[in-house]
């Protein structure tokens, strides 16, 4: 059985030192030894950013995509090998910005997919612009009076289109994250995992100790009931959205691939696609 050092590979990351990024990388690869999973049983496909890195320091299979567009990538190789493990990856500004019409689609679609959105409130790898998901009077070299957008709430906006599995942690919460990312990985549909990962470079608003003040753990609130949609979006709304924690879950909604009719169990990757010259001219012939 295959260790989280399995899923190590020689590929040093070059994220700045004290990145969050760092720790969803030990946690991602926590989780698939602890599910029971093995570096061939994994794809992971990330967009571009600091985060899109990811897809390269982990012992599996890779995809770096472009930006905004890791979930059609992911959501096609999933349905083409249904066996494999396929998570997507990526930042703020990737997932909630240009990508944000996937994200809103992948949900309502509900292909059995993991989206761990690594969420640093900057466009990090160009050097610190304003990104969706910074707050009004946020200070960059793109918005030096202060930002006059509000920030997206990622998780207010999964809830709304129908996910059905919602969750966050906080980079330095290594154990939480790592339990929710293994949660993900076993809801059969998809699920959306928004982790705060501090820029400790063009950042220095939300930083680690910024969050310690303000985030309201889940895992500490008894009567939370993470199947109680209602329950879930009253609880973001009363902390602004800064809580961590399985936020919600919908075991009974069934996956994309579920509903499809005539869904082969056999993974398109190993099916016989050739075709004869008599099929062949058949085809040519509906469209002649």
């Amino acid at each position: 059985m295959a260790t989280f050092k399995d899923f190590r590979n020689k590929v040093k990351p070059n994220w700045c030192p004290g990145c969050g990024d760092f720790s969803v990388l030990a946690a991602m690869q926590r989780a698939f030894a602890n599910v029971g999973l093995e570096p061939h049983d994994v794809a992971i496909v990330s967009g571009i950013g600091c985060s899109g890195r990811i897809s390269g320091y982990v012992n599996a299979y890779g995809f770096h995509g472009v930006h905004g567009r890791a979930l059609p990538i992911a959501q096609g190789l999933k349905l083409a090998n249904r066996d494999l493990t396929v998570i997507a990856a990526g930042g703020d500004g990737d997932g909630f910005a240009i990508g944000m019409g996937h994200t809103v689609h992948a949900i309502r679609r509900n292909v059995d997919i993991t989206y761990i959105v690594m969420d640093n409130q900057v466009y990090g790898l160009t050097k610190g612009q304003t990104s969706p998901r910074s707050e009004m009077g946020f200070k960059t070299k793109s918005t030096p009076n202060g930002s006059i957008e509000a920030a997206i709430n990622p998780m207010e906006m999964a809830l709304t289109v129908g996910a059905g599995f919602v969750a966050q942690s906080m980079s330095s919460d290594l154990k939480q994250l790592t339990r929710v990312i293994e949660e993900g990985i076993k809801h059969k549909g998809f699920s959306l995992i928004n982790v705060y990962s501090p820029c400790v470079t063009y950042n220095k608003i939300n930083t680690y100790d910024w969050f310690k003040e303000h985030i309201f753990n889940l895992d500490d609130d008894k009567d939370y009931d993470p199947a109680n949609r209602s329950m879930a979006i009253q609880k973001l709304m009363e902390h602004n959205g800064l809580v961590t924690g399985i936020i919600y879950q919908n075991k009974e909604s069934k996956s994309y691939e579920e509903m499809i009719k005539g869904f082969k169990e056999t993974p398109l990757s190993k099916q016989d696609l050739l075709i004869n010259k008599d099929q062949f001219d058949k085809l040519v012939a509906e469209f002649a």
